[in-house]
């Protein structure tokens, strides 16, 4: 049986009552220039102000994909041509725990429309918006290792 790593985060704070695990759908939408897209989280929700990767909340029946097509045109206006299943990640906060399905999206229609009255940034690394959401750091640290990875194939 393999253990599940779990990120906990603020752990000096109490824990809502409700531990029990929410599916969430992330888009990681990827220019041709290897930009990123962030959002701000909205004004009213957890770490509002904190920079994320866009997506939301499986809802009952939906699939990884369907929740991300849904929660993009809600939150973005965008409609995404392709999605694949990248990585996950459970993550511990004190309002819930949550295991994050990251999308890699390279093919979207639409204009981005910022529909939650978030904002938006197209980021490369290092990222320069701050303060970023603890569960959007492994993807920063992925895509580290893809250009270290790339870097050394290009030196053999």
């Amino acid at each position: 049986m393999t253990e599940t790593f779990v990120r906990v985060v603020d752990a000096d704070q109490p824990r809502s009552t409700d531990r029990s695990l929410v599916q969430v759908a992330v888009g990681v939408l990827v220019r041709t220039d290897h930009a990123f897209l962030l959002t701000s989280r909205p004004e009213g929700k957890a770490y509002a102000g904190y920079w994320e990767f866009p997506g939301g909340k499986l809802e009952a029946g939906e699939t990884v994909e369907q929740a991300l097509r849904r929660e993009l045109q809600e939150e973005i206006g965008l409609t995404i041509q392709d999605c694949t299943l990248w990585k996950t990640e459970r993550i511990d906060y004190p309002h819930a725990l949550v295991q994050l399905n990251f999308c890699k999206v390279t093919q979207w229609t639409g204009e981005l429309q910022m529909l939650e009255s978030q904002s938006f940034a197209w980021q490369q690394l290092p990222v320069e918006v701050k303060p970023v959401l603890p569960g959007t750091l492994p993807v920063l640290q992925w895509f580290a290792q893809e250009r270290e990875f790339v870097g050394d194939t290009h030196n053999n």
